[in-house]
């Protein structure tokens, strides 16, 4: 709205002489607010002050944890307000309307985002908790809607309309047949989800480490893929759109700053999985529209590390009766802090290092062995 806003204010000043004062401050003010980078400050900020001034008055609405097998210790969660997702999703949704000029494919994935916090926040709520082949249909649903909107966006935004991706110690982008870029989304998309869920459970933790994912997709959309210059010299396929997907991001890491300054150890709320699912399925759409799956080791090596190699802990038991890794406690932060020793703060902290010294080794490899 604020974009449109600056196009009415412009064309208005047109009308105006041109040597008029008035009509050159007009039309400067509304260049600036066709800005992308006035956009991002925008989003970032009001997001940040939205969320942290609004979130302690659902306080008291908001389902009370009843205590969680992935923090601290159990006692620790109980009590405390939890599926604050759905305050600060909703934020993020109302403000990106408002400030980014959205496509109709943009519009789709807030549709999909807020329904995948639903679904979160409705087990939050519930006296039992739903079931996980519940929630593994709901996911599967979900996620198989991102894949086929993405795959027609990816399709409308080549001339060709085919989907390509890029990739390390490639030159040329690969083309990629369709039905393998939905299936790939959609597994990619589970495994963001799961994984970002399960990290949720030290105060802060998954929030730094999804504030994180969200500021280097953020960048990489719209410092690099955003830019013709740019994506020309660094051998990457050019997006067009890669400025507003990039300060839709930036919206949401400002939400999400707002959360964590209630959610700094010790908490005063939790995101339950209202928030940390539609957090890790965002996540994985903006790898998806990178154009490189592999972004994912970018954005979230350690949130994967930390909660899938416990899900394929899991999974193998289950399933196929095979044992790996018995001596370790899974999410990993909980072998940490119950085997190693190590404080909330020291987990969080370490955590943190190890994904930025991640995440800068794989941008590096990624943008310059081409």
């Amino acid at each position: 709205m604020i974009y449109y806003l600056g196009g009415l204010l412009f064309n208005a000043a047109q009308s105006i002489a041109a040597d008029s004062v008035w009509a050159s401050i007009v039309r400067g003010s509304a260049r600036l607010l066709q800005s992308y980078s006035l956009l991002i400050i925008i989003g970032l900020y009001v997001g940040f002050f939205l969320t942290r001034k609004i979130l302690p008055k659902f306080y008291n609405v908001l389902p009370h944890d009843r205590g969680r097998d992935f923090t601290l210790t159990k006692e620790a969660a109980q009590g405390k307000p939890t599926g604050s997702g759905i305050v600060f999703i909703s934020i993020f949704v109302i403000l990106t309307l408002l400030i980014i000029p959205v496509n109709w494919y943009q519009a789709g994935v807030l549709a999909l985002t807020w329904l995948m916090m639903l679904t979160g926040y409705l087990d939050d709520r519930s006296e039992k908790g739903w079931g996980e082949y519940i929630k593994a249909f709901l996911d599967l649903v979900v996620c198989s809607l991102a894949a086929v909107l993405l795959a027609f966006f990816i399709k409308s935004s080549n001339p060709d309309g085919q989907i390509y991706w890029w990739f390390p110690f490639v030159t040329n982008p690969v083309r990629i047949p369709l039905w393998v870029f939905i299936l790939v989304t959609i597994i990619l998309l589970w495994v963001s989800i799961n994984t970002t869920n399960c990290t949720d459970g030290v105060d802060g933790l998954s929030s730094t480490q999804v504030l994180l994912a969200l500021m280097t997709s953020a960048a990489v959309l719209y410092l690099v893929m955003g830019h013709k210059e740019i994506s020309a010299y660094l051998l990457v396929p050019h997006l067009e759109s890669g400025a507003s997907w990039g300060a839709m991001t930036f919206c949401l890491a400002g939400v999400l700053m707002g959360y964590l300054w209630h959610n700094a150890f010790p908490s005063h709320v939790l995101m339950g999985d209202a928030g940390s699912r539609a957090l890790g399925f965002f996540i994985g759409i903006t790898v998806m529209i990178t154009g490189n799956p592999f972004m994912f080791l970018a954005t979230s090596s350690i949130i994967f590390i930390n909660g899938g190699m416990g899900l394929l802990k899991v999974f193998l038991k289950r399933f196929l009766h095979i044992s790996i890794f018995e001596n370790i406690r899974f999410p990993l932060h909980d072998h940490m802090r119950k085997n190693r020793g190590w404080s909330p703060t020291q987990v969080l902290i370490k955590f943190l290092i190890l994904q930025l010294l991640i995440t800068i080794l794989i941008l590096g490899l990624f943008f310059k062995v081409r």
